[in-house]
């Protein structure tokens, strides 16, 4: 039997949450899961969860269900009952830290803050982790960050959001074909605009 993938994305549940910032992983997730004809409708190890196959590799998806600061306690078991080695575990997740649009792939490190990512690392007992952080940007003015983080996109910046899932899409799908460096080659940074063709050139006249 194939070897599996996790794909985690990261949110906190209840409708009152579904389109905030905080939930990017979730939607993400979902954004994948519709692509590839995956549900996500089994409860298990307090996630939501579908298996499937995307681009010929197995994989689960899962959204936990404990709210984001305790994320662990869901992957930390899925992991461990599906006998999933971390090189083939991802975590898709928000960042104050990053700027709106932009995504930070990374194949280890620190949590850089995030809770979620933070309690997952502690659980697996490693930093050794697949992770696309996905950048929210940082709250105005004097705003609680805990406050902007479940405010939904407004305006431009949900454009710029379904962008960037899109792209977290793009990248998830080359991480499990070509690998995690591909993957952060092509989709570390902010997403750019479709360049204008260029006119063709008028044909040269002969002289």
């Amino acid at each position: 039997m194939p070897d599996m993938y996790l794909i985690v994305g990261l949110g906190n549940p209840g409708s009152k949450y579904e389109n905030t910032r905080h939930n990017i992983g979730f939607r993400s997730v979902n954004a994948l899961a519709a692509k590839h004809g995956i549900t996500l409708t089994k409860l298990e190890q307090r996630a939501l969860v579908g298996g499937g196959t995307i681009l010929g590799k197995r994989v689960l998806l899962a959204k936990p269900q404990t709210f984001m600061n305790v994320s662990g306690d869901s992957v930390g078991p899925l992991a461990s009952f599906y006998k999933i080695p971390t090189e083939k575990i991802l975590i898709v997740c928000d960042d104050l830290d990053i700027p709106m649009g932009t995504l930070r792939l990374r194949k280890s490190g620190s949590s850089g803050g995030q809770n979620g990512m933070k309690h997952i690392l502690q659980r697996l007992g490693t930093q050794e982790i697949n992770r696309i952080r996905m950048g929210i940007g940082r709250p105005p003015g004097r705003m609680n960050p805990a406050d902007y983080v479940l405010q939904p996109f407004k305006g431009d910046e949900e454009i710029s959001a379904v962008e960037m899932i899109d792209r977290a899409i793009k990248a998830i799908e080359t991480w499990l074909t070509d690998g995690i460096d591909p993957a952060m080659n092509r989709y570390n940074g902010a997403g750019e605009a479709p360049k204008p063709e260029k006119p063709a050139k008028p044909p040269e006249s002969a002289e």
